[in-house]
């Protein structure tokens, strides 16, 4: 599951799709507890759920199992599980529904460097105990080509970013890298390739928590 080389630098679009194929074998071999299904939640079906809802909310439930399927990813951070346990479930989803809705109307091409696009991260960075990187998650499922996961492991993988830090300048350095190299698929391959799609081969190119 580990590939020696650097898949950012690789121009061959065969190499780049199947490294992604391997997704789902990647997330078996970490041997995680639950995680293969959590998954299949977040990227299958939250989607649909999302796109259903007007306005698009998670409920504190959503929110906490979106939580869970990040942290069985990447590191478990109890002490900010229980602060977000600890908040009252209406302001939960005032503040997923008014960050999804406003990430919801952006425009494909707006810059990552603008307001507008950073505003949904900091809706939802107001949470307590909420980073960039779970707000992240929330908004991935929705708008996929604007705001990939924000993972330790795919950000290790992305030339020239320098050392992961999980602050908001950080995340829109790693979000315009992984959207600019989507572009570059797409253009190059003729694939339908979005940011979340280019962080998911990254992931398994770095081998995850297996490596």
């Amino acid at each position: 599951m580990r590939h020696k080389m650097m898949l950012w630098n690789t121009k061959t679009c065969k190499t780049w799709q199947d490294i992604h194929d391997q997704y789902e074998a990647l997330l078996l071999a970490h041997a995680i507890n639950e995680l293969d299904k959590i998954d299949a939640w977040y990227r299958r079906e939250l989607p649909s759920l999302l796109q259903e809802r007007t306005p698009p909310y998670v409920t504190k439930d959503e929110f906490l199992e979106i939580l869970r399927w990040k942290m069985k990813r990447g590191d478990w951070r109890e002490y900010n599980r229980i602060r977000i346990v600890e908040t009252d479930a209406r302001i939960v989803k005032k503040a997923a529904q008014d960050a999804l809705t406003l990430a919801r109307d952006l425009d494909g091409d707006i810059p990552t460097a603008s307001k507008e696009y950073k505003k949904p991260v900091q809706i939802l960075c107001e949470l307590d105990g909420v980073g960039p990187a779970t707000a992240s998650a929330v908004l991935a499922p929705l708008r996929p080509d604007l705001y990939p996961f924000f993972d330790e492991w795919i950000g290790k993988q992305i030339e020239g970013l320098g050392k992961v830090a999980f602050t908001p300048s950080y995340y829109c350095k790693y979000a315009d890298a992984l959207r600019t190299k989507a572009a570059e698929l797409k253009k190059r391959c003729g694939d339908n390739w979005n940011a979340q799609e280019v962080g998911q081969a990254l992931w398994v190119a770095s081998g995850g928590k297996t490596r």
